[in-house]
């Protein structure tokens, strides 16, 4: 019996346990102890923590950490931001040096390898209030930017009033019709961005001045200005009146006019006449302008009244230059301002703006362009005798010439609302551009583009030197310099050509009047540049400043 029953079949269990056909390799072996389980998973990883390793717990309210989150020991305040792997290059900048130089040099240079302020912020003791100081970096920028002021030179008024209050990591932006600015404070540290639009142009060049003044006073380490000064004095620039009033400002045109038809041979009778159909052309501007009118057609009606005026004396007999009346009469409306600043820009880097601009300039020639070109077809089908192949003959006049050149100076600048303390300089400027010009071009038979470029690199070299002396924009002793070089003849004899279905002709003719407007855009800023060459330059000798230029072509 005793056998029997050890021959019984066993349970599952225990034949489980002591069969060994019917184990695994996973099966618990006879002997070992089986842990009991609880939070802990049966299977660890490498990753795991060991048993016996204390580590700290982190509090439930605090997030989960991630490479991109800020440590919990740092301080923005005490660690320095925007470090290079080979550190930070000592950069000496010259303190008796304009301030235009100062932030271009520094704009030209990585965040990351900009010295850092070298005066405590001069807000309130708890730090610069960043969205106003930003608010009223624009609102210095919008004003520079509607006044004519070049692309590079608004961006380093931007970034000066920025580090006068210890916002020395920012980087402005800026457009034709857009600027903008962005502050970050460090890497981890969300940044600030700020835009503001222009939607209005003006040219009052006293009051570019006055923010020149401005920013000049901000980026002194020896003054302290605080904010609401700032505005205050900013909310005065934006309230003061022009400094000439509109009757000074049409007589100065027609004033322009005269000068510019006795430069290309005109008497008393035709400089009368030029300055008539300016004035009248200005006027008539004056109205659409108060119409609401665009500007493309405020030139075409201010093209007319010259060239109507032109045309009437020829269909009347009376034995004067038509084409010096027509010729005064465009001089006064050529856009020689914005094709500079264009150019300047072009040649600087920001070729976004200074496309707009050229494109701006293009649209206020075609408005021209159109206002001529319907009065002398209706001239030239009225019988009007007008002959595009007759050279204008200008007599040896050398003195009468310059006081015309100085005298077109002088009235180009009231036009532009410049300080009545400029004048006389850009007159005299003016003066010696047209003697220059005169020289090479009738006593050297020099090409006139080759001329008008030497000419014009004078007036951009003069202006500014004047402008460093003055501690101010070149802008104001080099816009109404250009004045007597502008090209106002080749751009008249185009049109007749035009006008006379010699269209081959014409567009030869218009090709070099583009040709002499290039040349003295480029003069200009190349006069500019060479001046900087002997001026002590931030950040080192000559030989070691940076390019404006961006990029390599690669």
């Amino acid at each position: 019996m005793r056998e029997a029953e050890d021959r019984k079949p066993q349970s599952d269990e225990a034949r489980s346990v002591y069969d060994p056909e019917i184990t695994s390799e996973f099966a618990i072996p006879q002997g070992l102890a089986v842990p009991r389980g609880g939070t802990e998973p049966e299977t660890t990883s490498e990753f795991a923590v060991p048993d016996g390793l204390d580590v700290s717990q982190v509090s439930s309210a605090e997030p989960e950490g991630s490479a991109f989150n800020t440590p919990r020991t740092y301080s923005s305040k005490q660690a320095p931001a925007f470090t290079p792997a080979t550190g930070i290059p000592v950069v000496s900048l010259t303190k008796d040096v304009p301030w235009q130089d100062r932030m271009r040099t520094m704009l030209r240079m990585p965040v990351a390898e900009r010295p850092a302020p070298e005066s405590a912020p001069k807000a309130e003791d708890e730090g610069p209030a960043v969205p106003r100081v930003l608010d009223m970096t624009l609102r210095i920028g919008e004003l520079l930017l509607a006044g004519g002021e070049g692309a590079e030179d608004v961006e380093a008024a931007m970034f000066a009033v920025c580090r006068s209050y210890g916002l020395d990591r920012c980087e402005p932006n800026v457009t034709f019709t857009l600027l903008s600015i962005s502050y970050q404070p460090s890497l981890v540290d969300d940044p600030v961005t700020a835009s503001r639009t222009v939607r209005r142009r003006g040219t009052d060049y006293t009051r570019l001045a006055a923010v020149f003044h401005l920013v000049d006073d901000l980026s002194d380490p020896e003054t302290a200005i605080s904010l609401e000064e700032s505005y205050r004095r900013l909310a005065e620039i934006r309230r003061n009146r022009h400094p000439y009033p509109g009757w000074v400002l049409t007589g100065a045109s027609g004033l322009l006019a005269g000068a510019a038809s006795v430069l290309v041979g005109g008497d008393l009778i035709v400089f009368v006449a030029a300055a008539l159909g300016a004035m009248l052309g200005d006027r008539l501007a004056w109205l659409c302008a108060g119409r609401g009118l665009p500007e493309f057609y405020q030139f075409t009606v201010a093209a007319m009244p010259p060239a109507a005026i032109g045309i009437a004396l020829t269909l009347a007999g009376i034995d004067v230059k038509a084409s010096a009346v027509i010729t005064g009469g465009l001089f006064a409306l050529l856009p020689g301002r914005a094709l500079v600043a264009g150019v300047q820009d072009g040649l600087t880097g920001f070729y976004i703006t200074a496309s707009a601009r050229l494109l701006e300039v293009m649209y206020f020639f075609v408005g021209i362009v159109v206002g001529v070109l319907l009065i002398l077809y209706f001239g030239v089908k009225l019988g009007a005798e007008l002959n595009p192949d007759v050279v204008l003959i200008i007599e040896k006049r050398p003195l009468w010439q310059i006081g015309a050149a100085m005298l077109l100076s002088l009235t180009f600048a009231v036009l532009l609302q410049q300080e009545r303390s400029t004048v006389l300089a850009v007159t005299l400027n003016g003066g010696v551009a047209w003697s220059v010009y005169g020289a090479m071009h009738s006593v050297g038979e020099i090409s006139p583009v080759a001329s008008t470029a030497v000419a014009a690199g004078l007036v951009g070299l003069f202006g500014q030197m004047l402008s460093r002396y003055r501690f101010a924009s070149a802008l104001p002793y080099t816009t109404a310099a250009i004045g007597p070089l502008l090209p106002g003849s080749a751009t008249y004899f185009g049109l007749l050509s035009i006008a006379q279905n010699d269209v081959d002709k014409g567009l030869v003719s218009l090709a070099t009047a583009a040709s002499l407007a290039m040349a003295i855009a480029i003069g200009v800023n190349l006069g500019s540049e060479i001046s900087r060459l002997f001026l002590r330059v931030p950040g080192g000798s000559a030989s070691g400043r940076r390019a404006a230029k961006r990029t390599r072509g690669f």
